[in-house]
């Protein structure tokens, strides 16, 4: 009875709202889903790392909130709930597109490991290792090293500074290896490995390469794959890979069993 009572308070509001727009009305609507934009915000937050603040989630969701108030139809037959759940969500991923964080928790992080390395430095006497800096933080190697990679990728230069500025000739950019360069080299011997694999091995072969080299099967998974026992795999494995060395090598080609 009580439920039913609030329902009808609500409709009252809303109609009231959207009639006259009255900030107070609208104030009164938000108050009431605003454990809507709390929910959604958290089930983001649990996605993110923790430096990430919930609260700032909430407030952005709360824009999201106010739009959906707005541009609500009160005669399409929606729920609300249904409505404006997307809308929230979108305002809380925008907000976290516009403030850019990832740096920022980059930056915050860096500082953490900084902070770290003078702590055991002091304790210690000399400079910690990866392990002592990783557990000083509370974080596994992994993540360690994670964190390291990161930091070093958002020093980042403008490659338009001058190397003057720095004590030398030039652009930063005009010293800076390309990335999407090929040796000739490497590439002559990438294209002489493709064509003694198109020449030596059948379709089966290379694919026990391909899933074993660049997808990361095990022989076991493979065989799954394939139909085949894992030592069947394992063993074209061993024999594919002899007779690539046997023809690397220039010699007759042995025949898999």
């Amino acid at each position: 009875m009580a439920s039913s009572a609030l329902d009808v308070d609500l409709q009252k509001t809303w109609r009231a709202y959207k009639k006259s727009a009255d900030r107070g009305l609208r104030d009164e609507l938000v108050r009431h889903y605003l454990p809507i934009v709390r929910f959604n915000a958290e089930r983001i937050h649990a996605k993110l790392p923790s430096e990430v603040d919930v609260d700032d989630l909430v407030s952005a969701g709360v824009f999201g909130l106010l739009d959906a108030i707005d541009s609500f139809d009160l005669d399409r037959g929606v729920k609300f709930e249904t409505f404006c759940s997307p809308r929230v969500r979108g305002a809380i991923l925008d907000e976290l597109r516009s403030l850019d964080w990832v740096p920022r928790l980059v930056r915050n992080r860096a500082q953490r490991i900084e902070q770290a390395t003078k702590s055991l430095q002091n304790e210690l006497g000399r400079s910690p290792n990866d392990e002592e800096l990783a557990s000083r933080i509370g974080v596994d190697r992994v993540e360690y090293k994670r964190i390291v990679r990161d930091s070093f990728a958002a020093g980042m230069l403008p490659l338009s500074r001058k190397l003057a500025e720095t004590g030398g000739d030039g652009h930063e950019g005009d010293f800076l290896r390309d990335p999407n360069s090929v040796d000739p080299a490497d590439e002559i011997q990438r294209r002489d490995l493709r064509e003694t694999i198109a020449r030596f091995l059948d379709k089966t072969e290379q694919l026990v390469l391909v899933l074993y080299y660049y997808e990361g099967m095990t022989m076991k998974e493979i065989g799954l794959s394939l139909d085949l026992s894992e030592s069947r795999v394992s063993q074209m494995h061993s024999a594919i890979l002899e007779r690539l060395r046997w023809s690397v090598g220039k010699k007759p080609a042995p025949m898999l069993v």
